[in-house]
């Protein structure tokens, strides 16, 4: 969309017609006083310009835009009882105090002003006898945007010491000061940019999305997703930017005097640089952020306000050759940028810690324990820290001797002092006591209820560990496995790899064991591959929990999914129980789940064997793919030249390169997904031959999208529910740039999921030509330049990995292999001329 249609479809905001705001005029002369209760309100009452009681100083009065039930929307700055805001005779808008000095003007005397106007969307402006706009609150914003408002590169939104930008990449700045740049965040929904814009525009929607627009943008790029986006009232929604520094987005209902926050730029509270004052520390309180001093060295500047900062009771340069530094543990004292480059060095912790002391112009250091070798050395006259358990790292504040160290308000954790009165030796025999204590306890339980009972076996311990160690699988036993599945008694389907039985471990969680067929590895390379498997971490793939390498017995234990597979909700006894909503959240789910093994990943995992019996579903429905990883890994530095020399997949889901004996990369994976994607718009096998035509159903629902019949394709039942036409097509016309012959046309996972979250445009796709994958299973033995290749038949009704199901197969002749090559390697030179 490009700018001018932006500006086209908000005409009604940005050009004023005399005639029809003539209820709300304010002529030359007009005035407003902070002594009496008068207003200029706009047509229907919405908003109104008046004064309000400053919040913070309720002496003062603030003369604001007020949103029906008086919450300000823009303001003006405030002034003391007497003062006043006039439209003078000269055409200019000022604020004054009672004395009549002048706290704020609009700038227009003497430019042909001669009427103001306050518009039902919040817009104050001042017109000239052409009824030309002068000067506007939408084009001067103080601290808020309000929903259609434009909010253009240049523009700045300030409160108290922070402000808000857009830069020309089209990212999204936060400052403190001016200076430090806290947060920068914005063009897509990966929150990075390099891209270089020509003009771009903020806006928060009418339906809670905020969405960015440039002239060289294809479409409008969604920034922010408001908590309660798409739902509709009698509401207003704004942005603002708020005294703590951070950006929200925020919806109120009319008549109402709270606003509720939907969205946050900044997650979390203590990334804000300077909230808590210099020398400040933020913690939190339960869930609330809260700010305190590093210590009994320091006190508040305002005991009636934490924000406002620390101070040292007794100052450095009072106690020369005297000073020490506080320890401060899981502290970190914030360093952005531009300070990161000046006060970021390659400093141990020791070397940290005695370089601030050393240095006259330090006040401050920060040693990260991420592994980076960072030392931050704070030369500025102003630090802001941020203590938290889960922060890997610590700070030293230069105090005057000696360190008087306190309990922070967040809790547990201390700060303490180099200077501590507690003996090395004493804190040494006391840690080392409870440990052994602990020890001593823990051997007893274990002896008692592990090694008395056969209820809890060696897997009770097992399980344990992998609840309080670093995640690593933990390793069964084939008889541990086999007392978990009651003799592998209830099976619950078959995947590609082999069987699937369903399990508890000793503390009652549900597991699935899948007992893997045809691996041949020797337990070196299947303990490398599980050990890659389960450094995969993703809210959209199914977690290892374990795994058995015992003599012959390759065994994986994964955690268990209460609603099983897709395919029983599109095909089976489930079918019609899903909406269109629950769907897309699927598909797109999905799509993450793939895109974090292709390309977030150490190595890029190809899964080869995507199909909804491979996607599972938790409790709430979220889609997790399983099945990931028990195929070769791929180097995606060379996906070109890389194949699989021994792999599985599925009738109806393999990419034509599978029989072509040509090399097989993620673009594979993608193949699959787009057949995939379409079983869920349509709620049928993508194989299925449709009676009436005789063609494949994948083929003929190509030919109605051409000829604009995309509802013919959707699943009957989805019209049951409500269903959001603009998703579904974008669904529909990704599949088929998924299921595209060519590799080479087909888009990454990664831009799929652009594509169906509406970041990117979708052309439209050429028309995929088919090939049918074979229906039966192969197995082949030949020369190390030809793949060996496992097709599994037509999925049975709930054939799934980790979930449901039955599997079937049947063989077919070498010389149907060969034919069926030869026909695609054909296909593909005819393409290629």
């Amino acid at each position: 969309m490009k700018i001018i249609t932006l500006f086209l479809s908000s005409i009604a905001i940005l050009i004023v017609f005399r005639g029809e705001s003539a209820a709300s005029d304010i002529i030359l002369g007009s005035t407003l006083t902070t002594r009496n209760s008068s207003s200029w309100p706009s047509p229907n009452n919405t908003f109104s310009l008046t004064f309000i009681s400053e919040p913070q100083n309720p002496s003062l009065f603030l003369a604001a835009i007020t949103y029906v039930g008086g919450v300000p929307i823009w303001s003006a700055g405030s002034v003391d009882s007497g003062g006043t805001l006039q439209l003078q005779p000269d055409g200019n808008l000022r604020l004054s105090n009672s004395s009549g000095a002048p706290v704020w003007e609009s700038g227009t005397a003497n430019r042909g002003v001669n009427t103001a106007s306050l518009d039902d969307f919040g817009n104050l402006k001042l017109i000239n006898g052409s009824n030309f706009i002068v000067w506007e609150t939408f084009e001067n914003p103080t601290d808020t945007i309000l929903e259609s408002q434009n909010f253009t590169y240049g523009k700045v939104l300030r409160s108290g010491a922070y402000s808000f930008t857009v830069l020309q990449t089209g990212n999204l700045t936060l400052k403190w000061n001016s200076s430090i740049i806290y947060f920068n965040k914005g063009l897509n929904s990966s929150f990075s940019s390099n891209k270089h814009l020509v003009s771009p525009v903020l806006m928060l929607q009418t339906d809670g999305i905020l969405s960015l627009f440039d002239d060289t943008l294809p479409s409008s790029v969604v920034i922010a997703y408001s908590s309660n986006y798409g739902e509709n009232g009698d509401m207003l929604r704004f942005i603002r930017l708020d005294k703590d520094g951070n950006l929200r987005a925020y919806s109120i209902l009319r008549g109402s005097s709270t606003a509720n926050s939907r969205w946050s730029a900044v997650e979390d509270q203590c990334d804000v640089f300077g909230w808590c004052g210099n020398f400040g520390i933020c913690s939190y309180n339960d869930s609330s952020p809260v700010c305190g001093c590093p210590s009994e060295n320091f006190a508040l500047v305002d005991p009636n306000d934490s924000t406002r900062g620390c101070k040292r009771k007794v100052e450095i340069q009072d106690c020369p050759e005297n000073s020490t530094m506080l320890v401060l543990d899981n502290t970190q004292f914030l360093t952005y940028p531009p300070e990161v480059s000046n006060e970021q060095f390659f400093l141990s912790i020791t070397a940290c810690r005695q370089n601030c002391l050393n240095g006259v112009s330090c006040v401050a250091s920060t040693s990260l324990a991420d592994g980076s070798g960072f030392c931050h050395l704070k030369f500025s006259n102003f630090v802001s820290g941020y203590q938290s358990p889960s922060l890997p790292s610590t700070s030293f504040v230069k105090v005057c001797s000696p360190a008087e160290p306190f309990t922070p308000l967040a809790g547990s954790t201390q700060f303490k002092s180099s200077s501590s009165k507690l003996k090395t030796w004493v804190v040494v025999v006391v840690v080392v006591g409870a440990i052994l204590g602990l020890v001593a306890i823990e051997v007893g339980f274990c002896w008692f209820f592990c090694l008395k009972s056969p209820k809890f076996g060696l897997s009770s311990m097992q399980y344990a560990l992998l609840e309080y160690a670093s995640g690593a699988p933990v390793q069964f036993s084939f008889k541990e496995l086999q007392r978990t599945t009651k003799g592998f008694k209830e099976k619950l389907g078959s995947g590609g790899f082999g069987a699937v039985y369903k399990g508890a471990l000793a503390n009652k969680t549900l597991v699935a064991v899948k007992q893997l067929e045809g691996i041949e590895q020797g337990e070196k390379q299947f303990r490398m591959e599980v050990a890659t498997i389960s450094s995969t971490h993703h809210l959209n793939l199914v977690r290892l929990i374990g795994f058995c390498s015992e003599g012959r017995h390759r065994l994986l234990v994964y955690e268990f999914m209460k609603n099983g597979s897709l395919d029983n909700f599109l095909f089976h006894g489930e079918s019609g129980k899903l909406n269109w909503a629950t769907r897309y959240r699927i598909a797109i789910g999905t799509a993450r789940g793939i895109t974090y093994l292709h390309e977030e990943c150490r190595d890029c995992i190809v899964h080869c064997d995507i199909k909804p019996e491979n996607i599972l579903l938790d409790q709430n429905y979220n889609a997790k793919v399983s099945d990931f990883g028990l195929a070769k890994l791929i180097n995606p530095k060379d996906h070109r030249q890389r194949t699989l020399t021994s792999v599985r997949g599925t009738r109806g889901y393999l990419a034509p390169e599978w029989l072509a004996n040509l090399p097989v990369t993620s673009k594979s994976d993608v193949y699959s997904y787009g057949m995939v994607l379409l079983e869920i718009v349509s709620g049928r096998r993508n194989f299925d031959v449709l009676d009436e035509t005789g063609k494949k159903f994948s083929n003929w629902a190509y030919e109605e999208f051409e000829r604009g019949g995309i509802r013919s394709i959707i699943d009957k039942r989805l019209f049951a529910y409500e269903i959001d036409m603009e998703q579904l097509e974008r669904a529909v016309e990704t599949s088929f740039w998924c299921i595209q012959e060519q590799p080479s046309q087909r888009p990454s996972m990664g831009k799929v999921v652009q594509m169906l979250e509406g970041i990117i445009e979708i052309g439209k796709p050429p028309p995929p030509k088919a090939t049918d994958s074979s229906s039966t299973a192969v197995s082949l033995s030949l020369s190390t330049s030809i793949h060996s290749i496992f097709i599994s038949s037509e999925p049975h009704p709930s054939s799934s990995s980790s979930a449901q199901g039955k599997h079937s197969s049947s063989s077919i002749s070498m010389a149907n292999l060969e034919k069926a090559s030869s026909s695609l390697l054909a296909q593909e030179q005819s393409a290629s001329r």
